[in-house]
């Protein structure tokens, strides 16, 4: 029996995880044939950016009907959670990582989940559709903070000496976070988008996943990983290890249990959010240490997620 419940959860790990790191190993593959290139990296990973995930975090977030009964504590909670996670990371990342400007890189890769894609995905297989009340609005408030975040630490490392307004003036207009703001306000409103621009919306976040992870497998340099893999594993071990058993941790502290904690678990151990590295590419950082980031978090996570679900529903605590 044991065995059995090992296999059915290893089983729904790779279900979830393998296609998505077929697809980046497709990337590298299209990249050495030369049928895609760096020019096609550059405008794919602003349509992203701009466009396709802004459409796929709206569609999704916009589902979930928000009132005065709606429960908000869970989201509160890991807001806080990843804030306090931050601040930690900020102050280990000045002592391990020698580089500045690939400091940034390491916080956002270690912090940030691909929730809206990875995440989710595993939430539904999990709970099915019913996960949506809970999921979409942690999806909303959680990534808001990811990219306030993300913008704060790559322009601190990089050295791009914002003003305060200049950074504020930057999450602003954000194309993740207005999409995320209108979603919220049209779900609360209680409005419904008609059919044809659902559809067409529905459309473009589908081209999400595999344009950005496309790209990410095509950036993917096996001698830079060699050159960068501390770098790499360290923040890969914060994202996979220690962020998912601290935030998972507190939720249980608090009473969280069932599908608030198992949401808690899922969201924050999924791997390293591909939309890192379309900012990181983006603000001329270290692409590079993000696909690899990216990369070996999703590899690693086949392993790390079935453990801690093993874990979790061995205490039938999801």
């Amino acid at each position: 029996m044991a065995l059995n419940n090992f296999l059915d959860v290893l089983g729904f790990s790779f279900s979830i995880t393998m296609p998505i790191f077929l697809i980046l190993v497709l990337g590298i593959l299209l990249y050495r044939i030369q049928l895609i290139n760096d020019n096609f990296i550059d405008i794919s990973s602003k349509l992203v950016f701009n466009v396709t995930l802004p459409s796929l975090l709206f569609i999704n977030i916009s589902k979930a009907k928000l009132s005065r009964e709606t429960d908000f504590s869970l989201v509160i909670y890991a807001m806080l959670a990843v804030a306090v996670t931050y601040v930690i990371l900020e102050l280990l990342t000045t002592k391990l990582v020698h580089s500045k400007s690939d400091r940034g890189v390491v916080i956002q890769g270690a912090f940030r989940s691909n929730m809206g894609i990875i995440g989710l995905a595993y939430c539904v297989n999990a709970y099915g559709e019913d996960v949506f009340s809970v999921a979409s609005i942690y999806l909303g408030g959680v990534t808001i903070l990811f990219n306030i975040l993300s913008v704060i630490c790559l322009n601190k490392s990089m050295g791009a000496n914002n003003t305060i307004a200049q950074t504020l003036k930057g999450i602003a207009k954000n194309p993740l976070i207005i999409a995320i703001s209108a979603a919220l306000v049209f779900s609360a409103s209680g409005l419904t988008l008609p059919s044809t621009l659902h559809k067409a919306g529905a459309y473009f976040a589908q081209m999400t996943l595999p344009l950005a992870l496309l790209c990410a497998g095509a950036s993917l340099s096996f001698k830079a990983l060699q050159k960068d893999m501390s770098v790499a594993l360290l923040a890969s071990a914060g994202k996979l290890i220690f962020i998912p058993i601290m935030i998972t941790f507190g939720g249980y502290l608090l009473g969280y249990r069932e599908m608030e904690l198992g949401v808690l678990f899922l969201m924050s151990s999924a791997p390293s959010a591909s939309a890192g590295y379309v900012m990181v590419r983006a603000m001329g950082g270290n692409a590079t240490l993000a696909a690899n980031i990216i990369v070996i978090t999703t590899i690693a996570s086949l392993v790390t997620t079935s453990i801690g679900v093993a874990v979790l529903r061995n205490f039938n605590l999801m």
